[in-house]
């Protein structure tokens, strides 16, 4: 939202990005990955917006599944991440 200059409310989608956070928590604690016991296509799409959540002011600290998720998403062969959007950028200023 800030770094692109979206006309949002920015507490409503903090609220949806938890919202969907908290699925995906329940969801990981039964099984490693999102479509089962194996990386799919789903977990490589998913990553980029979930692992950058925090530069959207979305805290990760209160999934620990999720985050789990991320790090194995993170041990896949051939791996490789995103650049972190500066923090300047990603809080607006």
């Amino acid at each position: 939202m800030a770094l692109f200059g979206l006309a949002t409310d920015p507490a409503e989608t903090v609220k949806r990005s938890h919202a969907l956070l908290a699925v995906m928590e329940i969801h990981l604690a039964k099984q490693p990955f999102l479509a089962g016991s194996v990386a799919t296509l789903a977990d490589i799409a998913n990553y980029a917006y979930v692992a950058h959540a925090p530069e959207g002011s979305v805290s990760l600290d209160a999934y620990p599944h999720v985050r789990s998720w991320l790090t194995r998403v993170e041990a896949l062969p051939g791996f490789v991440p995103m650049v972190r959007t500066p923090v300047g950028l990603a809080a607006g200023a």
